[in-house]
């Protein structure tokens, strides 16, 4: 989605600056995946896919990378002969996600960045006039010193590690996304509330299979401007699915929609706080150290481990589960607005699911 929205900047770009080298009518009008030029020059936005072959086949003048240490070498390894026939280059810009992959070989970007062909430009964020001092110092106190390295001053650490490993995502997301509902299927949602802007809102929705298994059935994301947008989104979905349990996070904007599920007759005996901050109060009164979004992503790491759960083989889902690291306690990602839904469910599912055990037994 961030190539979608790099696409719609630069026509807002060409707009304003060239409106009359656009072709804003006919077959070659501008699209969600393309803006094309008179000059026959165009902007086109595809998935290149993880080893770039979705690529194949174009003519590369000028390739940039956003976000390019997530990328594979495949990837690059596949344009490089598109940019070989006429000379082109290439920029690749990120935020650096370690040296090493997990067998210990260099990662692409890590080995582009001493490669003396390339010139290299490191910007730390707290040289960047965009971001405020109150909130870097409240990141920095926040953050771990190797994830404040890592996000904010562009230097590369090993030390912070992948919660999910390729492997694990690789085996657990295998499912395909499916329109049919099961009428007497136990499912549950998982939601992360989006903030105003560009931040995006995400619905995840598991089902308990049986007493082993909790499978995906749907993953959605959609920006929001008000938070009455994304109760109305919840409630046509239960309508659809007929929820056994909504977890949403009643912190910050979280807080509206929540409110709202719980005033609501269809949804008020359903819907269930999950604050990320809060913690679990044990049978004898006693606060678990840990926070509830550290519970609820061991939960989901103990689920995969187990082989407890499969998710959707999404290119969207993996990518968000990839971006997600752990370092001194702390658990973050860059990209984890899906998995932030898929722990909410999770943990409501696992939940429901060791109660029909114990029924079961008795």
């Amino acid at each position: 989605k961030q190539a979608y929205h790099m696409l719609a900047k630069a026509l807002v770009y060409a707009k304003e600056k060239y409106p009359k080298s656009v072709i804003w009518k006919g077959d070659k009008k501008p699209t969600k995946h393309r803006v094309m030029f008179k000059n026959g020059t165009g902007i086109l936005c595809y998935a290149a896919g993880e080893t770039g072959e979705g690529l194949r086949g174009f003519t590369i003048k000028k390739l940039m990378s956003d976000e390019g240490s997530r990328m594979s070498e495949e990837y690059f390894i596949a344009v490089s002969p598109m940019m070989s026939v006429i000379g082109g280059s290439r920029d690749i810009a990120s935020t650096p996600a370690g040296k090493l992959h997990s067998d210990g070989s260099e990662k692409y970007f890590y080995k582009c960045s001493k490669d003396k062909e390339f010139k290299r430009f490191y910007v730390s964020a707290e040289d960047c006039p965009r971001h405020k001092s109150e909130f870097l110092s409240s990141e920095k106190e926040r953050l771990s010193k190797l994830a404040y390295a890592q996000e904010y001053l562009a230097i590369f650490t090993d030390e912070l590690k992948r919660l999910f490993s390729p492997e694990l995502i690789a085996e657990i997301c295998v499912l395909e996304q499916s329109d049919h509902i099961n009428k007497s299927g136990r499912y549950y949602l998982g939601v992360d509330v989006a903030g105003l802007g560009e931040d995006e809102c995400s619905y995840e929705v598991l089902e308990i299979m049986n007493s082993k298994m909790i499978e995906q059935r749907a993953n959605f994301t959609e920006k929001r401007n008000l938070t009455v947008d994304t109760s109305r989104e919840i409630f046509s979905m239960n309508q659809t699915f007929n929820f056994k349990k909504i977890g949403v996070d009643d912190a910050g904007v979280g807080f509206g929609v929540w409110s709202e599920l719980m005033t609501d007759d269809r949804t008020k005996r359903k819907t269930e706080a999950l604050n990320n901050a809060s913690r679990i109060i044990d049978k004898d009164g006693l606060r678990h150290k840990k926070i509830l979004k550290e519970e609820m992503y061991i939960n989901l790491q103990i689920l995969m481990e187990t082989n407890q759960i499969k998710l959707l083989n999404n290119d969207e889902v993996k990518a968000s589960l990839a971006s997600i690291q752990h370092d001194e306690g702390r658990i973050f990602g860059s990209n984890s607005h899906i998995t932030e839904g898929i722990i909410r469910a999770a943990w409501l599912a696992e939940k429901e699911k060791g109660l029909n055990i114990f029924a079961r037994r008795f």
